[in-house]
């Protein structure tokens, strides 16, 4: 039975997803981790060959192999953000213009929507609501000992005090971008449009959250990777609602956006997760 509520119009998909719309979200899924794995290999690889000839060239090439991995070390702040926004953001980008691109007619319903007052009320509601709730979530955690702090918490804190202007770009343009894009219009618009919207929030939210905190990969215990996983479906859904309920992918980057700028001046003004 298909999934029906008043909003704007679903965006178009290929007939194919349409009977099978399952099968089309988790290969869309699939093909953006082979992305953004395969974008973060060769930046690694790129990284460590220009590095170890660089390393080479001033040891005047009498280095050994241990002598050139010391020099060599690990990509530093900088570079790590450069790898997720090629990662991330190439992976958006490629499925977007090969699986999911906007019809003409999709383009100009985004317009129009993007031009009504209402859109970005409600997108700085939901970016407020988002940043409020989060917060709270965060002192809820933190008095019932779960310390939810964020796994990339001390790698922002890092970029903000060696790199603040790019970070600041990061946060507040680049990852809403991207991440809009990939989690809210291809994987969540593949479910929209095949009249499974309910799904496809909770489905995407989901992936979103796994994007932030992989289970397993962060140190972090259970209970505090599922507090954050849970805080994170949650924003994911209210994102997507956002997007369904105003009909252009501009009201979800938005509020992202505004999110993500309260959260780091947060962080800059009290050194708050």
């Amino acid at each position: 039975m298909q999934e029906t509520t008043g909003a704007a119009a679903s965006p178009s998909v290929g007939a194919p997803y349409l009977r099978r719309p399952l099968a089309g979200f988790f290969t869309d899924l699939l093909l953006a981790v082979l992305l953004m794995l395969a974008v973060m290999f060769v930046c690694g690889a790129g990284w460590v060959l220009f590095e170890g000839v660089r390393a080479g060239l001033q040891a005047g090439g009498g280095a050994d192999t241990q002598a050139l991995a010391k020099a060599i070390g690990k990509p530093g702040i900088l570079a790590q953000l450069w790898f997720t926004v090629l990662g991330t953001g190439g992976a958006a980008l490629v499925l977007y213009f090969w699986r999911r691109r906007a019809s003409l007619e999709e383009r100009r319903l985004s317009r129009a929507a993007a031009l009504r007052p209402n859109t970005w009320w409600l997108a700085a509601a939901a970016g407020i609501g988002s940043f409020a709730f989060t917060v709270a979530a965060t002192r809820l955690g933190q008095r019932l000992g779960v310390a939810p702090d964020p796994s990339n918490l001390a790698l922002i804190k890092q970029a903000l005090a060696s790199h603040p202007l790019f970070l600041t770009v990061f946060v507040v343009l680049l990852a809403p971008a991207y991440e809009e894009l990939l989690f809210r219009r291809v994987l969540f618009g593949r479910l929209w449009a095949a009249g499974r919207p309910l799904l496809g929030m909770l489905l995407s939210a989901l992936a979103f959250a796994l994007a932030h905190e992989l289970p397993g990969a962060t140190g972090k215990g259970a209970l505090a990777t599922g507090f954050l996983l849970l805080v994170y479906t949650l924003m994911g859904m209210l994102f997507a609602w956002l997007y369904r309920r105003t009909g252009t992918l501009w009201a979800p980057m938005g509020a992202h956006a505004l999110n993500n700028a309260l959260a780091l001046a947060a962080l800059r003004i009290w050194g708050a997760g």
